[in-house]
């Protein structure tokens, strides 16, 4: 046998000699895993027996025993239903009834019903990715008592619930307090339907979900609509702001309805790339490429500006008038940042739609389990999202250097109201 050979067996003995050390070890411990979960699961009913006894005998007395004065009596046992790792279980409560025959309420019970984990539980894993349908399976060993609430349909109509409130709830909060400096736009399309979101940039780089507003497309109606219902809430513009869109004509459009000259508007940079970059054919993009990077990353707006023209004029003496036109259609408005002389990592950060398309981009991967869409569905499962995005989020990057943004406006604002005193 050659040396070849003789290693591939010796491989083979190791990797047999693995299994068999390794597979029971791994089945022990999923093993381990169920049963301690059940364990835990009949340690907690035990202690709310427990819990439930103590409080029926400081009402009534201990059981058997003669009481002189007693103002309630035992009443034997009743079923109740309480939720209890994400299901619904059922427990054994003692009764308790006053001398004049009313029942009496067991305190830590009645907390129990009123306060239902069930609800919570059904939106923490949806938003890991598990759907209405797998709900029931991806819970824990269930204790040893009758449950139910862990189908389909009761972790859909807790779902509904606790987001249809949550949504109501957060797209009427007001928004007085909220001091902004930047405003992004941006469109998702859920089930046949178009959801535009505004995240606005507070002047500490907080990233802050604004609202939602659902459309058949994304037009200047429905991006009117929610910037107006974002002042209705208290939004305050009191000075300029700047604007980071994709190039959508719908929000461009609605930004200067609403906002009018307080919107200062910046173009996504990487959508201006992307969308002249699809209309070349591969020869062609890496350099392109690279002259539009370079112009972007200019220290000079001039510059910039005279950079990407001359890469239009290269375009179309090589016959690529589509993507020239597109090259110079809002051109200026890509180099907002540039102009505003603001510090490399900050013109980085608000260069581009990046911190919405992120956030939009979790809202994607959560609502991918949903097959069919209803009603509202789009509406509460995008915010859904979002919300549970914001609890993760950073501060923008470049935030310290906000205060050379919020200076460079004011100085806009300075230069113009300078140029209408002189005409």
């Amino acid at each position: 046998m050659g040396r070849k050979a003789e290693r591939g067996v010796v491989g083979q003995g190791v990797l047999e000699g693995l299994r068999r050390v390794l597979v029971p070890l791994v089945a022990g411990a999923a093993e381990t895993k169920r049963g301690l979960l059940q364990w835990v699961h009949a340690q907690g009913l035990e202690a709310l027996d427990e819990l439930f006894r103590d409080e029926a005998a400081a009402l009534a007395g201990a059981k058997g025993k003669h009481q002189q004065g007693r103002t309630h009596h035992h009443w034997g046992f009743a079923e109740a239903e309480l939720a209890f790792g994400g299901r619904r279980v059922r427990v054994k409560r003692p009764r308790v009834r006053e001398r004049d025959g009313r029942e009496a309420p067991l305190p830590s019970l009645e907390a129990f019903r009123h306060e239902d984990p069930l609800a919570e539980r059904v939106v923490t894993q949806l938003l890991l990715g598990v759907s209405t349908r797998g709900y029931g399976r991806s819970l824990e060993s269930p204790p040893p008592r009758p449950t139910r609430g862990a189908s389909k349909s009761a972790a859909s109509r807790r779902l509904v619930a606790a987001t249809r409130g949550k949504l109501a709830a957060e797209l009427a909060r007001r928004l007085d307090e909220v001091e902004l400096i930047g405003l992004l736009l941006d469109g998702i399309e859920i089930g046949e339907r178009t959801l535009v979101a505004a995240l606005g940039i507070a002047v500490g780089g907080e990233k802050v979900p604004l609202g939602l507003w659902q459309g058949s497309t994304e037009n200047a109606t429905v991006c009117t609509a929610l910037l107006q219902d974002l002042l209705e809430r208290g939004l305050r513009i009191d000075a300029k702001i700047l604007c980071v869109v994709d190039g959508g004509k719908g929000l461009r459009k609605a930004l200067g309805q609403v906002l009018g000259d307080d919107a200062v508007i910046q173009r996504c940079q990487v959508h201006k790339l992307r969308n002249v970059l699809d209309q070349l054919p591969e020869a062609q993009r890496t350099y392109v490429r690279r002259t539009m990077q370079e112009a972007y990353r200019s220290e000079r707006s001039d510059l910039a500006r005279k950079r990407l023209l001359a890469l239009a004029a290269w375009l179309v003496r090589q016959g690529e008038d589509q993507a020239a036109a597109s090259l110079r259609e809002g051109l200026d408005e890509t180099l907002t940042v540039v102009k505003l002389k603001l510090p490399k990592t900050l013109r980085r950060s608000l260069a581009t739609t990046n911190a919405i398309e992120n956030l939009l981009g979790h809202v994607r991967r959560v609502t991918r389990n949903v097959k069919r869409w209803k009603g509202d569905m789009a509406r509460r499962w995008t915010w859904l999202a979002i919300t549970d995005a914001h609890s993760r989020f950073r501060r923008l990057k470049g935030y310290r250097d906000l205060p050379l943004l919020r200076s460079a406006l004011d100085a806009l604002t300075a230069h113009i109201d300078g140029a209408e005193k002189a005409a």
